[in-house]
């Protein structure tokens, strides 16, 4: 990506401008393909766990009605990313760096894990986050946000762990003390923060006191 010219430390930029202006780069020269044409099946076994999937292997797998093809707009997007970044203390730039890694913005792609949407949630996650429809933009993005916000909690602070956890779950992360051992997990982290950088230095987003540099802690993630 293009470099800029970094702003002086301290100017400030009205956070709606600023989400304006990263959803509208990234929505139409990052994502072109926002229109999603994929039709997701869904199971609730008798354990009530609900399996999601976009290629039934079993006449059980039922059409889920809320997947039609839709447009997410970069108005919609925005104020999604707004919120979500103001109610959980977030940059915007890391919610659309997460989303850029995990769904390149289709709003009802579904992985081969079940996780479903713009932040990838799986059906447990947004059950514990408390959202009930997966390709709703706002409970969507509010509902990886709150798990990203938790996971930063969670582990003091630590980007990197927080986001080596919510790609391949607390737990792991929790056994290993670090950023698992694992190709993708390790890959997934670098990705996210190479996204991270380059938005913000891009679109002047850089948290204004205390900047961290490697992304390594956040201690100070937005301001008006």
């Amino acid at each position: 990506m293009k470099q800029s010219t970094p702003r002086q430390a301290g100017t400030q930029y009205p956070t709606r401008q600023l989400v304006f202006v990263i959803a509208g780069i990234l929505l139409f020269t990052s994502a072109p393909t926002v229109l999603a044409e994929t039709q997701v099946y869904e199971y609730v076994n008798p354990s009530g766990v609900v399996q999601l999937t976009n290629v039934p292997s079993d006449p059980k797998f039922q059409a889920v009605q809320s997947a039609r093809p839709r447009l997410v707009s970069g108005l919609e997007l925005e104020g999604a990313v707004a919120r979500a970044a103001k109610q959980h203390r977030l940059h915007p730039a890391l919610l659309f760096a997460v989303m850029k890694a995990e769904s390149s913005f289709n709003p009802v792609v579904v992985s081969k894990a079940g996780a479903v949407g713009l932040m990838q949630l799986v059906p447990e996650t947004a059950m514990r986050h408390g959202v009930r429809n997966l390709y709703d933009t706002d409970e969507n993005v509010g509902g990886g946000a709150r798990h990203l916000r938790y996971l930063l909690d969670r582990f003091h602070g630590n980007t990197r762990l927080a986001l080596a956890a919510y790609n391949a779950g607390e737990r792991k992360v929790d056994r290993y003390r670090k950023i698992p051992p694992y190709k993708e997990t390790r890959h997934y982290v670098q990705k996210v923060l190479s996204y991270y950088r380059d938005y913000r230095k891009e679109l002047w987003l850089a948290p204004l006191n205390q900047r961290d540099g490697e992304g390594d802690t956040m201690r100070v993630l937005w301001e008006k």
